[in-house]
């Protein structure tokens, strides 16, 4: 049953911390989920925060620090000791404890490494901080389960217990030779019901989905979404097996990656929250307002060239704003079909292809859009033909040339490298409204003929 956080828990909270109530405090948090904990500490003053994290068993806390949002956690954890960190840390995941000390200073994560009691724990956190963040190294766990190709299946069993201790959710067991390299997979109704006396290279099943370490986080999701998987295994450079990521590890990962996107496409340049500082807000925004006002100053000039049509043609005025809108919408919509295929891997065929595609597409939007429009501005608005008609091709015009952009740019940006997420909101808005007045003016002086 989901637990509503009120406003009167937190004041009850509150006041239980300011009396030192360990023992109702205790009993509060008792059968609570680590994600509700997690948001009545958001709730709380940083002081009370850290009092309630010093208070619950690592095991919890350690669950509880994961769920705090990252600048919530930055906070906490400055008020910790490296020891307290460290002490947290041992309760975690490989994966998770990573992610953990990344977000340290350098100093701090020395600290915190040192003071790591379980060597292995710790020589794991370390390996895996060498890895990019959003790539298979980065993402995996090492907790994992493995059995060697030449065991018995009864050694096998006593051993996959011992190591299951330190898993949380054994979703595969993995196979290997004696040189540690991914061979395949066992399936337990196979261990189960094979003979004691069969070997593990009898019953295995050689075919198995895997990812390098190198390997981008959004080829990983890909592929686990493509097969149905609950967990993939990682391997080096020479085969061998180092670890494993799992469905709820790549989940958080395409949402922080749709999160990113998201603001990314809507001009934000960094990764911000609504309750983020002020400073932090601007820095994230003003880079791409800065754009959308130099791109309004090339529009400006762009009209400036052609005031003497609007001198004669005054009525041409009252349409730049719908031809610079269309534009605007035709551009963001291609780009987003675009990175939709770029993201899942759908798009395929060559780029000649797809632009012939989006002209096709184009030429039958636009002309049922300007049929519209000339029927509506010729016995509504009472326009003369040729005015109509310059409107028209314009409209047809600026709609095939907005889709050409709106393909073409997040394409070239993916092949360079370049998060095509960038060619979407304002980029393609104003280039594209810029293009459409551009393309308007010059349709309307070779019909109009000013």
């Amino acid at each position: 049953m989901q637990f509503q956080i009120s406003r009167e828990f937190i004041e009850k909270i509150e006041n239980l911390v300011e009396q030192k109530n360990n023992k109702e405090l205790l009993v509060q948090f008792e059968n609570m989920h680590h994600a509700d904990i997690a948001e009545t500490l958001e709730d709380l003053s940083l002081d009370d925060a850290t009092y309630v994290i010093k208070l619950l068993e690592s095991d919890k806390t350690a669950e509880v620090l994961m769920e705090l949002d990252e600048e919530d956690r930055e906070k906490v954890l400055n008020n910790l000791s490296a020891k307290e960190i460290a002490e947290e840390i041992e309760e975690m995941d490989t994966d998770d404890a990573a992610d953990i000390v990344g977000e340290l200073s350098p100093e701090v994560k020395e600290l915190v490494i040192s003071h790591i009691e379980d060597e292995q724990h710790a020589d794991d956190i370390v390996d895996l901080l060498r890895y990019e963040e959003n790539s298979a190294g980065g993402l995996m766990a090492k907790e994992l389960v493995k059995v060697n190709e030449n065991w018995s299946v009864t050694g096998c069993m006593s051993e996959m217990r011992q190591q299951a201790e330190n898993v949380t959710r054994v979703h595969s067991i993995y196979v290997v030779d004696n040189k540690n390299k991914l061979k395949g997979r066992l399936s337990l109704k196979d261990l189960i019901t094979a003979p004691s006396t069969a070997q593990i290279s009898d019953v295995y099943i050689a075919q198995v989905d895997y990812v390098s370490v190198d390997t981008k986080g959004e080829e990983v999701a890909r592929i686990m979404q493509k097969y149905d998987l609950e967990a993939i295994p990682v391997v080096n450079e020479m085969g061998k097996l180092v670890g494993r990521i799992t469905i709820d590890d790549i989940l958080d990962f395409i949402r922080e990656e749709a999160e990113k996107d998201y603001q990314m496409a809507a001009g934000i340049s960094e990764d911000v929250e609504a309750d983020s500082s002020i400073w932090q807000l601007t820095r994230a925004r003003l880079p791409w307002l800065i754009l959308a006002l130099l791109g309004g100053f090339i529009s400006v000039n762009v009209l400036e060239t052609f005031d003497e049509a609007m001198e004669k043609h005054g009525a041409l005025f009252f349409f730049v704003p719908l031809i610079a809108a269309m534009a605007g919408n035709v551009g963001v919509q291609s780009s987003a079909i675009v990175l939709q295929g770029l993201a899942n891997g759908s798009l395929r065929g060559s780029l000649l292809n797809r632009l012939l595609k989006e002209v096709l597409l184009s030429l039958f939007n636009g002309f049922v859009l300007a049929g519209l429009l000339v029927l509506g501005g010729v016995f509504l608005l009472n326009l003369d033909f040729d005015f109509g008609l310059t409107v028209a091709i314009s409209l047809i015009s600026v709609i095939i040339t907005a889709s050409l952009i709106g393909t073409f740019v997040p394409i070239i940006l993916d092949k360079q490298g370049i998060d095509p997420a960038m060619a979407t909101g304002p980029f393609i808005t104003t280039s594209n409204d810029i293009c459409g007045i551009l393309i308007y003016f010059s349709i309307a002086k070779w019909i109009l003929g000013f």
